[in-house]
């Protein structure tokens, strides 16, 4: 038996955020999250021995995950 793409879709998480307070963790999890971090979001976000985390201050994080979910990825 074959899964239902649109399935899987639904049920695939491309950024997950953890955290809290003054930092947010943004991981990126999928090969699309990844592309649209390197279109939308400045080199330095990223630190080299973590290539798939951001590390996002308070004030800047919703505005993010709102971005990331208007560009149709699973932000959870």
């Amino acid at each position: 038996m074959q899964s239902n793409p649109s399935s899987n879709e639904r049920n695939r998480t491309d950024v997950l955020v953890e955290g809290g307070g003054s930092l947010y963790v943004f991981r990126v999890l999928s090969q699309s999250a990844r592309a649209w971090v390197e279109e939308f979001v400045s080199p330095e976000g990223f630190q080299p021995q973590f290539p798939n985390v951001l590390y996002v201050e308070h004030r800047y994080a919703r505005e993010l995950a709102a971005g990331m979910q208007a560009e149709g990825l699973s932000v959870r």
